[in-house]
This record gives C-alpha cells, sequence and structure tokens, in this order.
C-alpha cells in the first residue's frame, strides 16, 4: 500500500504540471510575424548598404603606402 501512495506523488504532479502549463498557455497572446519581419528587414537593409572601404576605387585594399 505504501509504494502505491509513493506513486501517486508523480502522478499528482504530473497532472499539476498539465494543469499549470494549459491555464499559462491560454493568456499569451498571438503575436504573428510582424515584429520578426521588420527586424529581418532591418538587418537586410544594414547588410547591403556599402562600407566605406569598398566604395573606395581600389576596393579599399591595403597597398602599402
Amino acid at each position: 500500500m505504501g509504494a502505491l501512495v509513493w506513486l501517486l506523488i508523480p502522478l499528482l504532479a504530473a497532472i499539476g504540471g498539465g494543469l499549470w502549463g494549459s491555464w499559462a498557455n491560454r493568456t499569451r497572446k498571438v503575436r504573428g510575424d510582424g515584429p520578426e519581419l521588420d527586424g529581418y528587414a532591418r538587418f537586410r537593409a544594414a547588410m547591403e548598404k556599402p562600407t566605406r572601404a569598398s566604395a573606395e576605387p581600389d576596393g579599399g585594399a591595403l597597398t602599402g603606402r
């Protein structure tokens, strides 16, 4: 009988965890992809900007002068 009581502890913990997880997830709002896509667009714009070294005629190579 004592072994059954010890087996109830993880069972009750699993049930409690499942209930808490479903309750915690119910209040979340769906955000969508808007903020992620905006961040990606800013990243692409920053990567496409020419740097000062690549804008020089020789490509910014060191000439040893």
